[in-house]
């Protein structure tokens, strides 16, 4: 009797054992990966690699997957290219990034419809009329271990991504904390609980103090570059700058039911020293568009910042539609370094991937003092690029995010007239965010943005920004 009961002992101590053993969730993390199609060779090899050591990797996007890439925005279906190598390297999931809805919702639903990879935002509305049918959450079952995910993507003031309005007509969003928290049941199904977020670094942080029952936020949109990991009330937050160039391994290590380790390093892309041959020759189909290598102009100095090259944007905008004035919202310069030498088309659209069409208005200088500041405070990256004009900004020392002074010159130092009526040319996107009052709502012009520049480009034939400036910011003392 005595041996038998030992001997039950001894099995339900091996069961206890075995039920208590760890177990590894591995995850290769990307972001803002703006249809950065060169890099796929390497990061099919990086794939690859780690399915070699554990073969239930997952791989995930944090979004904005789509925009940046002529190669990718400008193929007869845009995005193609990126849903068809992001199928090849074998993606699992990804969330939507602002960027999603750059084709409308129509062209949305197309891409979701070609992907082997599920869409996952839970503060996304489904539109089954145009196939647009994300799923709020979706649990993997990883060697025994119910991951659980939940996507969400960013919305501004106007209840919106960051796209152009007329991308997201048709499709509603709903805040993301309160949205978020209506998932937090999935804790209970699963062992670990990710956030698959694309709501900027500073937003996951905060985020974070609210969500006790998240184990880990893989995030995107803000392009911060984290060494690995960082832990932020108990929570791992990874995220990567954009364009591939680093993704990220993120180790879990569950047991007894929840996540009792988390580690994240970074994997270098671009100078992988391994690419997946067949990746690489349909990355070659997809490049081959000698069009884009077209060279327009030369630079006879590398241009340095994002001043520099919203200053040429917005040269570029008022000499060739022959107004007084052209501004650009900060983000819409994609780029803050181009080396010396050709500028090619492809550069020009990577710069200006959008699409916008250009609007010309007639403001009052008051009206487009106002413009300048509506567009501050409704575009994420900050304080307009200009053209024609010089701005010298006080942001309040209490409140940084406000304006407290602006005050506007002509380029030679002379005063700037508020009352005087000025033919001012932007872009859509800024005309439509802008929200300010003004009589005038603009005119479509009907030519892109885009081209506009490279007719510029052309024109001058060289250009040297060394040095140019118009914008200033400082901070109030009080």
């Amino acid at each position: 009797m005595k041996k038998l009961f030992l001997t039950l002992a001894a099995v339900c101590l091996l069961a206890s054992a075995a039920f208590a053993e760890k177990k590894e969730v591995h995850i290769l993390s990307a972001n803002d990966m703006h249809a950065k199609i060169e890099n796929f060779p390497q990061l099919a090899a990086i794939a690859d690699s780690l399915r070699g050591l554990y073969p239930s990797l997952l791989i995930i996007s944090a979004g904005d997957n789509r925009t940046g890439e002529p190669l990718n925005d400008l193929y007869e279906i845009p995005a193609y290219p990126m849903v068809v190598l992001m199928n090849m390297v074998g993606f699992d999931a990804t969330t939507m990034g602002n960027h999603e809805f750059d084709s409308g919702a129509k062209g949305l639903g197309e891409l979701m419809r070609m992907s082997t990879f599920s869409y996952i935002c839970c503060n996304l509305m489904p539109a089954p009329e145009v196939g647009v049918m994300p799923r709020p959450t979706q649990i993997f079952d990883v060697d025994g271990v119910r991951v659980g995910f939940v996507g969400a993507v960013q919305i501004n003031e106007r209840h919106t991504p960051d796209t152009h309005p007329d991308n997201v007509v048709g499709l509603s969003f709903t805040p993301v904390l309160e949205t978020v928290e209506k998932y937090r049941s999935i804790r209970e199904e699963c062992d670990a609980v990710v956030l698959l977020s694309h709501i900027g670094y500073e937003d996951d942080v905060k985020i974070s103090a609210e969500l006790p029952w998240v184990d880990l936020i893989i995030g995107g949109h803000s392009h911060t570059q984290l060494a690995g990991g960082e832990m932020h009330n108990g929570i791992l937050i990874t995220q990567n700058t954009n364009r591939l160039e680093r993704v990220t391994h993120i180790t879990l290590t569950v047991e007894d039911g929840r996540v009792v380790d988390k580690k994240a390093e970074n994997i270098e892309v671009a100078t992988y020293p391994k690419k997946n041959k067949v990746v690489e020759e349909v990355v070659r189909y997809f490049s081959d568009n000698p069009e884009f290598q077209r060279v327009l102009a030369t630079l006879t100095a590398p241009m340095t910042s994002y001043e520099q090259l919203g200053c040429m944007m917005t040269d570029a905008w008022r000499v060739e539609t022959g107004s007084d004035v052209a501004i650009t919202n900060t983000g819409g310069v994609r780029y803050d370094y181009l080396p010396a030498g050709p500028f090619t088309v492809s550069d020009v659209l990577r710069l200006d991937p959008f699409g916008n069409d250009t609007v010309q208005l007639e403001l009052t200088g008051q009206e487009l003092k106002d413009m300048i500041i509506a567009t501050t405070y409704n575009d994420t990256y900050g304080f307009p690029k200009v053209s024609g004009i010089i701005c010298n900004v006080v942001f309040d020392k209490k409140h940084p995010e406000k304006i407290k002074e602006l005050k506007i010159t002509n380029p030679d130092g002379s005063k700037f007239d508020l009352k005087k009526t000025y033919k001012v040319v932007t872009n859509s996107y800024t005309a439509s965010i802008a929200d300010s009052p003004r009589k005038d709502q603009g005119r479509a012009l009907n030519r892109t943005t885009a081209s506009i520049i490279q007719e510029y480009l052309e024109h001058q034939g060289t250009i040297d920004y060394t040095g140019v400036q118009r914008t200033f910011q400082s901070v109030s003392k009080k």
